[in-house]
């Protein structure tokens, strides 16, 4: 189930680091309204997305190298402990884009919670608890 879990971890960042990094202006077209694309804001946004991207490489790699190298972190409490920073790097995209859906549903919203960014927001959900849960199965 860890190599597993461990592999999925690696393609979500690195499908992550593609969108913010490679791509970063088609990450900002799903954030900024057509209207509002052709301001100095759009082009600031879509250059930080790298700067999100990296740190998405950062964490495939990492899964990549774990699902290689798992006896370098032999002990239950260790892959605990990865897992945990796994699930809150997943839970803190979803967390964040809570409030955003929320204001969604009241005709609101910095951007739209739905088609690519729903299904982002529902995947990091879903990651998070899968990480959460495998995180809690190490240390019982």
């Amino acid at each position: 189930m860890l190599e597993t879990l461990l592999v999925l971890n690696a393609i979500w960042f690195a499908m992550a680091f593609n969108v913010f990094s490679i791509r970063n202006r088609i990450f900002a077209k799903v954030l900024v309204p057509r209207e509002h694309r052709d301001t100095p804001v759009f082009d600031v946004l879509a250059e930080s997305g790298r700067f999100l991207g990296g740190f998405n490489l950062a964490f495939a790699l990492l899964n990549v190298l774990l699902s290689i190298n798992l006896e370098a972190f032999p002990t239950d409490a260790q892959r605990s402990i990865l897992l945990w920073v796994f699930a809150v790097a997943h839970g803190s995209q979803f967390a964040f884009n809570v409030p955003v859906a929320i204001q969604n549903r009241r005709g609101k919203g910095v951007w739209q919670v739905k088609g690519l960014m729903l299904f982002i927001f529902v995947t990091d959900f879903i990651m998070m608890v899968l990480n959460l849960a495998l995180a809690l199965s190490y240390s019982y």
